[in-house]
């Protein structure tokens, strides 16, 4: 599904075919320069690469938690390059993400090497320059209510977290400078300093 659209008019949604697992990857191929997801309702989402500061940022989120999980071992943490398909259908990536070793193990084998058909119990978006506040929070609203238990959307420019649990209302926090994990990931501590300002250290 070759098509031609100006960085201009980036992020953009568009009206799609349903595709397999194997559909999707080959789509995204043919485009290696832009960002895809795909909503519970077909709609296709299309963003350009993240700026380079949102880039660094989501890399020393991720570095945190791959280390944690490293060290922990119950778990895979997954990188904002990971796709997800779940249960609602819609096709997504976190920017970051953390999922229990069992969890995997429950998987066909054969489906190992694909999207895994779950929704990760751990989750993180970052907002980034393209990000609109309501649209992030509808994503978080859709990762718990297709069986994540703890998110965090982490908004460098007002240095604020809100921290998204099922069936509550998310909690906001401002002005802190890191944030505890619970529940699945009980015993992360993630460090926002270099993350509200990369170049303090």
């Amino acid at each position: 599904m070759p098509f031609l659209i100006d960085e201009a008019f980036l992020p953009a949604t568009l009206t799609s075919s349903p595709m397999t697992d194997s559909e999707f990857a080959g789509f995204c191929a043919e485009h290696p320069d832009l960002f895809f997801e795909m909503t519970a309702d077909g709609d296709l989402i299309v963003r350009p690469p993240n700026y380079t500061l949102t880039g660094i940022r989501n890399s020393e989120i991720s570095g945190q938690l791959a280390n944690w999980a490293r060290k922990n071992g119950a778990g895979l943490a997954c990188d904002s390059s990971t796709g997800f398909l779940l249960p609602n259908g819609a096709r997504r990536s976190p920017d970051e993400s953390w999922t229990p070793k069992a969890d995997v193990k429950c998987l066909p084998e054969s489906s190992r090497d694909g999207y895994w058909h779950f929704c990760p119990p751990f989750v993180i978006e970052l907002r980034s320059n393209f990000d609109r506040l309501p649209t992030l929070r509808t994503k978080m609203q859709e990762y718990m209510a297709n069986g994540a238990r703890l998110g965090w959307l982490i908004d460098p420019d007002s240095r604020t977290v809100e921290v998204y649990r099922p069936e509550r209302q998310p909690e906001v926090m401002s002005g802190v400078d890191s944030v505890v994990g619970e529940d699945c990931v009980e015993g992360f501590v993630l460090d926002l300093r270099a993350v509200w300002d990369p170049f303090s250290a």
